[in-house]
């Protein structure tokens, strides 16, 4: 039976989708704390884990002659390296001081990245870069859920081309977000008001993939790479804001 908390998490799912294929990242400032406004914590995070993985298999399936999987290899082991450390982080240190640092640490890569004249490219040779990423990716994917920021901004300084930047991160993100799923699982949560939200919300995610791929393909590679600088900065700005509040 349709209700006004199905139809809003169907909206909210929708919006993220679109966040999500557009750029390849993203999503989870728009999911998780929207759902939470309407679903328990353990119903909307597991939710938007198992859309991310809907997402992130149908841009693989699609996309994955683009997919640097030398690289994404490195980032998937790396990670895995770092969630440990993640788990710690939320265990013990200050949400405030984290939130103000990343948010900080973004802001300046992302600024310096949209400002300079020539915008600063990393090479394959840069495997500190890559590792670096990887295992932030991890950590923050342990403490907070949020992977994202630092694939994107180590795919920027790559120069990947759109297509491959967006599917390389999804082709990470589908690893890393089945283990999530599995995880979920083990823990019991995957339960049937998550199973019902889920199918609820597929219709409307596959036309966000639909429309978003669509609108995809009219950036050029500049525009694009500047609306993700953008993004990530806003994203910083986000979390400072977090830090302050806290």
């Amino acid at each position: 039976m349709i209700n006004a908390t199905i139809i809003y998490v169907v909206a909210v799912l929708f919006v993220a989708t679109l966040v999500r294929t557009t750029f390849g990242f993203g999503e989870a400032l728009i999911a998780v704390p929207l759902l939470a406004l309407r679903v328990p914590i353990a119903v909307a995070t597991p939710l938007a884990v198992a859309v991310s993985v809907v997402i992130a298999a149908v841009t693989v399936a699609r996309d994955w002659r683009h997919v640097d999987f030398h690289n994404a290899r490195w980032l998937i082991g790396s990670s895995f390296v770092g969630l440990p450390f993640g788990l710690l982080l939320l265990e013990r240190a200050s949400d405030r001081a984290v939130h103000l640092l990343l948010g900080a640490v973004i802001i300046g890569v992302s600024l310096y990245s949209l400002l300079a004249r020539v915008r600063p490219r990393l090479s394959e040779r840069h495997r500190g870069w890559l590792l670096g990423a990887g295992v932030t990716s991890g950590v923050l994917g342990g403490a907070y859920g949020m992977n994202g920021p630092p694939l994107a901004i180590y795919g920027a300084l790559r120069g990947w081309s759109p297509v491959q930047f967006r599917a390389t991160l999804q082709g990470y993100f589908l690893v890393a977000s089945l283990a999530g799923l599995a995880g979920y699982t083990g823990l019991g949560l995957w339960r049937p008001p998550v199973v019902t939200y889920f199918l609820a919300s597929l219709p409307a995610v596959f036309i966000a993939i639909i429309i978003a791929r669509r609108v995809a393909t009219r950036l050029d590679s500049a525009r694009f790479f500047r609306l993700v600088l953008v993004g990530l900065t806003i994203i910083g700005v986000v979390l400072i804001g977090q830090g302050v509040a806290h």
